[in-house]
């Protein structure tokens, strides 16, 4: 057996191990359901997962997506029964037509796993995604509930980084949850890994100072990681000017102000997931968000929750960038330090 199969191999058991506790703590999933696994091989992410869903859903259909026509695994998930699983692994995104996938599948009442963009990443990024895999159910319920319980009555935060502090004078919208516990919501999964939960200030206009970021989304959707942080400086919920910035960065800033007039600084999200940090890292932005610590969205675009002037057909940009935080405050409480939450659960 080559090292290179045999780190595989680690690979798919860990992840085995990791997909174990997800389906039977996050989704209470047992043989009495059934369950149908669409996949493609097309990078090395997306083969580990294959073989490790395999392996946990023994009992599934599985099904390579390029191997058929859309139309016919169409119909194979739609002959599906409510509180059947549905897992999607895929290295770009499965199209199929004007068929929005996983939105159909939840209208179906199934439960889904779905991990897009896998491609994305390298090969050398797949220790660190199987890792972040991993579910411990006290962490993320217990911290995710903590953060939202003190978001939600909250008057003010202030997000202290390398670059100054950016302050939060306003209350908060309502917290959600992305942390594995689906009893009181209307749809069962989403996107994978687990691990965040976001907010954003009632009144943007109230969210001014400096923030440095230490990574953004570029235009490919991937992360981009600057020699030295890039310092935000932001008025009245906008970025005004900024320093150390990039040409990378640049083009990110020109297209939404040609695009949406000006650069809105709206999500608040606080990842959870631990098997990322500000130095291990992935390329796909939509998995690296998770990280564990602080970042922002930048751009109007929000649907999650409706702002007067705001129309959500008319924001075009959301663009991750994280936070080189130090520590995060509610009021005068430290909820974040030393790269770590610190709330009692």
């Amino acid at each position: 057996m080559d090292n290179r199969h045999q780190t595989n191999e680690m690979l798919i058991t860990t992840a085995q191990h990791h997909l174990n506790d997800l389906l039977t703590l996050a989704f209470e999933h047992t043989s009495r359901e059934r369950a149908m696994v669409v996949y493609d091989t097309h990078c090395r992410i997306s083969t580990i997962l294959t073989h490790a869903y395999q392996r946990a859903l023994p009992h599934a259909t599985c099904i390579d997506f390029h191997t058929q026509p859309p139309e016919m695994t169409r119909q194979q998930l739609q002959a599906l029964d409510p509180c059947d699983l549905v897992v999607l692994i895929q290295s770009t995104s499965f199209r199929m037509d004007a068929f929005r996938l996983r939105v159909e599948l939840f209208k179906l009442k199934l439960k889904v796993i779905e991990h897009p963009h896998l491609g994305r990443m390298s090969e050398d990024e797949a220790d660190a995604f199987v890792d972040s895999l991993a579910y411990d159910k006290d962490y993320y319920r217990g911290v995710g509930r903590a953060l939202k319980a003190k978001i939600d009555v909250a008057q003010c935060g202030k997000v202290h980084n390398s670059g100054g502090t950016l302050y939060y004078d306003s209350p908060f919208e309502s917290a959600k949850l992305n942390i594995g516990d689906y009893r009181e919501m209307p749809n069962t999964g989403g996107q994978f890994p687990l691990g965040e939960v976001f907010t954003e200030a009632q009144e943007l206009r109230a969210v001014h100072g400096r923030a440095a970021i230490f990574g953004f989304g570029d235009v490919n959707y991937k992360l981009n990681v600057p020699p030295i942080p890039i310092i935000m400086i932001i008025h009245e919920g906008q970025v005004i000017d900024t320093e150390n910035s990039t040409p990378e960065f640049d083009i990110i800033l020109e297209s939404i102000r040609r695009d949406e007039g000006t650069v809105w600084v709206r999500e608040l999200g606080l990842g959870l997931n631990r098997a990322f940090t500000k130095e291990r890292t992935v390329a796909d932005t939509g998995t690296y968000e998770r990280m564990a610590g602080v970042h922002l969205s930048l751009g109007a675009k929000h649907g999650i929750y409706g702002k007067p002037g705001f129309r959500r057909r008319d924001g075009k940009y959301h663009v991750d960038v994280f936070v080189d935080t130090n520590t995060f405050m509610l009021d005068d409480e430290v909820v974040y330090q030393e790269g770590a939450w610190c709330v009692e659960t």
